[in-house]
């Protein structure tokens, strides 16, 4: 943080566009002013259990490594054909992981060769800011440069370009609360 500068919190609430409360958007905020926290995140595990990813969505930092250990009873492979990380690993069994790095900021879709239904996300940041929205909607951060910033917020369902918005706010001393309206496909 910049010398005499002051700290914020927000908390973002992300709904869609009937009011429903939308879960598992990625909220990242991007301050004006570098902040000097750590990019980390963790722990970077995309499991594989009862066939499906866990979580479905999960922040890693620009750079980090993911692992993605199998505790299923049947083999599983990961893909992705994202622009921001293009990969394939290999089948594998139950109670083995593998892992892979992803250097490039962006949303990776994966999936897995064998199982057609399995979907899971990972969003690279690169802002030390980013969270994902609760069950209720909700996301609080903590130790924002107050002043000029960009909010972005992601999920893999809406309806935008790259499924992703971004807004530009100004956040003050203390608590700031934002609200935004994400237009997502109802599966």
């Amino acid at each position: 943080m910049a010398v005499g500068s002051t700290t914020s919190n927000m908390a973002v609430t992300v709904k869609d566009a009937r009011g429903i409360p939308v879960s598992e958007a990625v909220v990242m905020v991007y301050p004006a002013t570098a902040a000097t926290k750590p990019l980390r995140f963790g722990p970077n595990v995309m499991a594989q259990r009862d066939l499906a990813f866990a979580p479905g969505t999960l922040i890693a930092a620009k750079g980090s490594s993911v692992s993605f250990p199998n505790f299923d009873r049947v083999r599983h492979s990961v893909y992705s054909f994202s622009k921001a990380a293009r990969f394939e690993i290999n089948l594998y069994g139950k109670d083995q992981s593998r892992s892979h790095t992803f250097p490039i900021a962006g949303s990776i879709a994966l999936g897995c060769n064998i199982h057609d239904d399995m979907r899971g996300y990972i969003k690279v940041v690169d802002t030390p800011f980013a969270a994902k929205t609760d069950r209720n909607g909700v996301v609080n951060l903590s130790g924002l440069t107050t002043g000029a910033a960009t909010v972005k917020v992601w999920h893999p369902q809406a309806r935008v370009a790259n499924n992703e918005v971004a807004f530009k706010t100004n956040l003050t001393a203390g608590g700031n609360e934002r609200r935004f309206t994400l237009n997502v496909r109802q599966d």
